[in-house]
C-alpha cells in the first residue's frame, strides 16, 4: 500500500540506482521539480493537474502503476487540503494582523462612544451636587449669619425663595437673618440640566 507518493517515487527511483539527473534526462521533467514531487511539496506548483502530469510522467519511467500513483495522489492532496482548510478557519489565524488591529480600534471606539454616552447621560439625570462651606456650627448669639456654598457652573441658587448669584468660582454667599430661636433655611440649587437639589438647613439662636 502506498503511504506517500513521494516517498513511493523516491524508494523506487533509489531502488533502480537512478539519480535525479538521470531521471530528468530521460523524461525531461526538471530536477527542481522531481525535488518538490519527491518531498510532497504541492504548493510548489501552479496546479493540482499540473502536478498529476509529472506523478504519471514520473511513475511510468519508473515502471509503477499510474493510475494507482494518481488515485494514491488526489487522497493524499485532499486530505491535506482539508488540513489546510481547518487551519485557515482558526479564527485567530483567518484574521490578517492589520484586521485585528482595526477590530480592535473599532471595540475601543465603540467603548469610548458608549462611556461618553453614559456620562452624559449621567450629567443629564444628576442633580447638581451642593457643598455648604459656611457656618459649621448651628448655633449662634447673633441676629443674621453668612452662608456660603459652592455648586456646579450655570446652576440657579434659591436660598428661602431668593436668588443667590454664583461668583467665579462658583461660590455663592448670601446674609440669613435669625429672627426666631429655631430658622429654618431652604436652599434650591437647579443645574443647567433642569435637575433640582435642595438642602434644609435649621440654624438656632441662644
Amino acid at each position: 500500500m502506498i503511504t506517500n507518493i513521494g516517498d513511493e517515487l523516491k524508494k523506487q527511483r533509489e531502488k533502480n540506482k537512478l539519480t535525479l539527473e538521470d531521471v530528468e534526462h530521460a523524461t525531461k521533467i526538471r530536477i527542481k521539480n522531481l525535488t518538490a514531487i519527491e518531498e510532497g511539496n504541492w504548493d510548489f506548483f501552479p496546479s493540482r493537474t499540473y502536478i498529476q502530469g509529472i506523478i504519471s510522467s514520473y511513475g511510468k519511467f519508473l515502471e509503477l502503476d499510474e493510475q494507482k500513483l494518481i488515485a494514491y495522489f488526489r487522497r493524499e492532496y485532499e486530505q491535506r487540503d482539508q488540513l489546510k482548510f481547518k487551519a485557515r478557519t482558526t479564527k485567530e489565524q483567518f484574521t490578517p494582523q492589520a484586521k485585528k488591529m482595526i477590530k480592535m480600534v473599532i471595540i475601543l471606539i465603540i467603548i469610548a462612544f458608549v462611556g461618553y454616552f453614559g456620562y452624559q447621560l449621567k450629567l443629564y439625570y444628576t442633580p447638581p451636587k451642593v457643598v455648604i462651606i459656611e457656618p459649621k456650627q448651628t448655633l449662634f448669639s447673633k441676629d443674621k449669619i453668612t452662608l456660603k456654598g459652592s455648586t456646579e457652573k450655570d446652576s440657579t441658587i434659591l436660598v428661602n425663595e431668593e436668588e443667590v448669584f454664583l461668583n467665579e468660582k462658583n461660590i455663592f454667599e448670601t446674609e440669613i437673618p435669625l429672627p426666631d430661636e429655631k430658622n429654618e433655611v431652604i436652599i434650591e440649587v437647579i443645574g443647567a440640566n433642569g435637575r433640582k437639589t435642595v438642602v434644609k438647613k435649621v440654624y438656632l439662636k441662644k
